[in-house]
Order: structure tokens, then C-alpha cells, then sequence
């Protein structure tokens, strides 16, 4: 793949560089377009892949962020179980159960010692409907802790992020290093090629020798190994890149995206402004230190007292597998009752005066008194009947508990001193990183036009070294000399370009925001 390197550096402002100006790019695009099986597309990285590109894809696919991203959503839930604590709690509940026929026991006595023989089996049925409701200081304190929790958890995720960005930044750069790097192997295989048909083309005129022929075969193997080694680099790199990406391993795909080599003109305190507002791990500690002070609050609330409401409501039903027991215990009352009036009126009798006596035919067993407990027999399992409703209310409050709440109270302040303790070291640190990388921008920049300066003397020292050796003025060795001179200056000038790009993105992520377009 043809690219040029171009770096210009103006007298003054700002210094676009546009470097690696793509030539196959369509028919890279067009060949892995037609090597991808319909379907594919959402597992294969598009053909000309972005920086933009790939964070976008990073931060939907990279399992590690993924997983970050998930405990907002438990976050989110453990807000809304604060809401509902503030509402009632209410409960319904019913149940069913069966008692098979045969002797019961009732204490030291049976039931058939109470006359009760014979006893049928019998279907219950019960419901309940419950409200309950409690308030202390933890239930009211829960929400302000639930809401301060979500957005440790939001700070944590942008954290994530945020690290995400950085690594998938410095791998899209890394890649985009090997494979400029390629390209200026691939050229010194070519110049390294030139010099051998060179050198043979001397020998056959007589002006040159063979050993300059044997060492420019040497140069070309060589040439051919940086090749070799190059494009195993820009695999590698691609195929990390692609991990990052939350992607199978791959490497079809071209890195298109151009960069600016441009004056690092902010202030440290600007800077450092943005950094205190933007900055993710410093985010992270404030909205951690919000929920430890939420902590501390919520621990002073088991000193509150409790309030507790509840009121219920029930019934039950029972059905016996046959009335005829209920009907006979029935007669039997009704029989007694006639006998006892029947004494009644032969006492009132012997009286002097005699009373008027009592009418017992009125306490006989009747045909409808029957059937009125056959048709209440048949209750199971919603012919209920209602139970009184109960309604309650209680204010406790704790008086001593071995100081299990000193202890919490004390624990939850220590750990919020912690807390502002590593508040206070990360801003000094951040303080401190960021002076460093700008210093190191600003370093990476300078070395940046030295280093283009170096290729333009490179450039003009190979290209009087290629002359004087046409024209047989200067050995072999010089011009291998200006071809390893010239190769360095290439390197060394990439590798000053990419640096100054990666102290960019080290800046970026301590700013927490993108430099580049402000």
C-alpha cells in the first residue's frame, strides 16, 4: 500500500497534517466486501474502519465495558425498591386444606368421650387480605442513598468508558504506527532493489564489483526481512484492536482515519479546569463520596424511632363430606332442649302458685331447620365467613444495643474521611499528570519538526549520495550509509508523529473531554 508522510510546520498557528493519503482503499473495501457471507456483517468490522468508527463499536461491544455499563440498570432498580419502601406493603393469601374422618383428640379427652361419634371428614377454606406499613429513619434516608448509589454507578461506568476510549485509541494508533510502518519498509525494499540492479548493471559495464553486488543482495534481504517483520506487526496490532472492539479475531479491514500535528497551545490552568469537571476517576470519587455521606446519614437514622400500620381482614369456610353427623347432633340438641322445658313446666306445675308453663313444641326439630343445615353445610371452598377485622399500631424506639449503632455510625465517618483523603491525593495526582503530559505534548511536538527537519536533510543527503554514485564518485558503503540514514530519518520521524499522538490521547483521557475538536 503507496502512502505519503507530509508534516509542515508554519512559521506560526496551528499545523494540520494530513498524513497517509489512501490508494486501494475502494478495492480493499470491494474485495473483503465480497469474501463477507450475508448475515456476517454484524460480526465483521467494516472494511474502513474510523477512530470514530471504532469507539462507537467499542462501547456497544467490549465485554469488560459491558458488564460495567450492567450494574446501572441494578442501580436504577435498587432507586425504584427505595420509592416503593415509602408506599404499603399489602398481602392477600388463601389457602385449602382437608381432614379425613376418625377419632380426634382434644387435650386428655377424645371426642367421642363428648358424645361426638362417628365423625365426618371436613374441607376448610380460609383468605386473608393484609396492608402494612413502617417508616423509620432508614426507609426515608434509603432514597437520597439509592439516587447517590446511581450515580457512583453512572461515574463508574463513564470510568470504564472512558478507559476503553483510551486503550482502543492507543491500539488504533499503534495499528495505524505498523501499518505506516509497512509502507516505509516496503519503500526501502524498493530503493534497496533499485541499488542491486544498480550495482549489476556497473559490474556488467566494468565500473563496479562484486562485492558491492554481494552487498547489495545482503541489503535487499534485509529489506525483505523489515518486510516480513512489518507485516506480521500490523496483523498483530489489528487483531488487538480488534479484541478491544469486542470482535473475533480479524485483521480484513484498513485504518482511514487522518490526524493533525498541531501546536499544543492550552494552559495547564485551563486545563486543569476542565480536568476538575470532566475528569472520570475524580467523577468516580465525588460520586462515591456522596454515597458514603448518604452512609454516615443512614446510620444516624437507627437512632429513630418506628413507626408500624397494619391492618387485616379474613374469613374462613368449612364443609363437612356429609351433613348427616351435622343433622343428628342437631336433633339431639333439639331433644334436649325439649326435655329441659319439659322439666321446666313440671316444676312450674308443682308450684304453689303454679306458673303458666312453657309451650316446648317450639324447640322441636323441623324439616326446614334440616335442610337450613344441609345448604349451610355447603360453604366449601367461598361461602366464607367473615371474621372482626384487626387494625394495629406500634412506636418502638431502640434503646440500647450493645453500641452496634456507635459502631456503624463511627465505621460509616471513617470511611468517608477515607474517602476524602483519596479525593484529595487524586486531584493531587491529576494536578500532577496532567503538568506531565503537557509537558510531554508539548516535548512530543517540538521533537515532531526537529525530527521533520531531519527527513528533508535525509532526503537531500541519499538523494547527492545516489548521484555521486552514478557518476562514480562515491563507494557503495556511502550510499548503503545514506540509504540507513535515510531509513532512521523515516522511522524516527513516524515514531515522533505517533508519540506526539499518543501524548495527545494521554492528555485526553486526564481532561476527560476530546481536545482535538475544541
Amino acid at each position: 500500500m503507496e502512502r505519503e508522510l507530509h508534516m509542515r510546520f508554519p512559521s506560526e498557528g496551528r499545523c494540520p497534517v494530513t498524513p497517509f493519503p489512501l490508494r486501494r482503499s475502494l478495492l480493499l473495501a470491494v474485495l473483503l466486501a465480497a469474501s463477507v457471507a450475508p448475515g456476517a456483517s454484524a460480526q465483521t468490522i467494516p472494511p474502513q474502519l474510523t477512530l470514530e468508527d471504532a469507539l462507537r463499536l467499542a462501547e456497544s461491544r467490549n465485554p469488560l465495558l459491558l458488564a460495567d455499563l450492567n450494574n446501572v440498570v441494578v442501580a436504577d432498580w435498587n432507586l425504584k425498591a427505595a420509592h416503593g419502601a415509602l408506599l404499603p406493603t399489602a398481602g392477600a393469601g388463601s389457602s385449602f386444606s382437608w381432614q379425613g374422618s376418625g377419632e380426634q383428640q382434644l387435650g386428655s379427652i377424645t371426642l367421642s368421650e363428648l358424645g361426638f361419634r362417628n365423625q365426618p371428614s371436613y374441607y376448610f377454606s380460609s383468605y386473608r387480605l393484609g396492608l402494612s406499613y413502617t417508616l423509620d429513619g432508614r426507609i426515608l434516608l434509603a432514597l437520597p442513598q439509592a439516587r447517590a448509589e446511581r450515580r457512583a454507578q453512572q461515574a463508574l461506568g463513564e470510568t470504564s468508558r472512558a478507559q476503553v476510549r483510551l486503550q482502543v485509541t492507543q491500539a488504533y494508533l499503534d495499528a495505524l504506527r505498523q501499518q505506516e510502518g509497512l509502507v516505509l519498509a516496503e519503500r526501502e525494499l524498493e530503493r534497496a532493489e533499485a541499488n542491486l540492479r544498480l550495482t549489476r548493471g556497473r559490474q556488467e559495464v566494468g565500473s563496479g564489483t562484486p562485492l558491492e553486488v554481494r552487498q547489495a543482495e545482503v541489503a535487499v534481504g534485509r529489506a525483505q526481512v523489515a518486510v516480513l517483520t512489518a507485516r506480521n506487526g500490523v496483523r498483530t496490532s489489528k487483531l488487538r484492536l480488534a479484541q478491544l472492539m469486542g470482535f473475533e479475531p480479524q485483521d480484513g479491514f484498513t485504518l482511514v482515519s487522518s490526524f493533525e500535528v498541531s501546536e499544543p497551545d492550552w494552559s495547564e490552568g485551563e486545563l486543569l479546569g476542565l480536568a476538575e469537571e470532566n475528569n472520570p476517576a475524580l467523577r468516580r470519587l465525588k460520586a462515591a463520596l456522596e454515597v458514603q455521606e448518604a452512609g454516615v446519614k443512614m446510620a444516624r437514622a437507627a437512632f429513630f424511632p418506628t413507626l408500624s400500620l397494619s391492618a387485616s381482614l379474613s374469613g374462613f369456610a368449612r364443609e363437612a363430606s356429609s351433613p348427616d353427623l351435622l343433622v343428628s347432633q342437631a336433633q339431639l340438641s333439639a331433644l334436649s332442649r325439649v326435655a329441659s322445658c319439659e322439666m321446666n313446666n313440671e316444676v312450674y306445675r308443682r308450684l304453689l302458685p303454679p306458673l303458666p308453663t312453657q309451650d316446648c313444641s317450639r324447640y322441636l326439630f323441623t324439616e326446614e331447620q334440616r335442610r337450613a343445615i344441609v345448604e349451610g353445610n355447603n360453604a366449601f371452598p367461598f361461602s366464607f365467613t367473615r371474621q372482626p377485622p384487626v387494625a394495629s399500631l406500634s412506636i418502638s424506639l431502640p434503646l440500647f444495643e450493645g453500641r452496634r449503632r456507635q459502631r456503624d455510625l463511627e465505621v460509616a465517618r471513617v470511611s468517608r474521611q477515607d474517602l476524602q483523603l483519596q479525593l484529595k491525593d487524586q486531584e493531587l495526582r491529576l494536578r500532577t499528570d496532567l503538568s506531565t503530559a503537557l509537558g510531554t505534548l508539548r516535548t512530543a511536538y517540538q521533537a515532531a519538526r526537529i525530527e521533520e527537519q531531519n527527513g528533508v536533510w535525509a532526503d537531500e543527503q541519499l538523494r547527492l549520495a545516489q548521484e555521486r554514485y552514478r557518476l562514480g564518485t562515491a563507494s557503495f558503503l556511502e550510499l548503503l550509509e545514506a540509504e540507513t540514514i535515510k531509513a532512521r530519518a523515516d522511522r524516527d520521524r513516524l515514531a515522533a508523529i505517533f508519540s506526539y499522538h499518543e501524548a495527545l490521547a494521554s492528555l485526553e483521557a486526564l481532561v476527560g473531554i476530546n481536545l482535538r475538536a475544541r
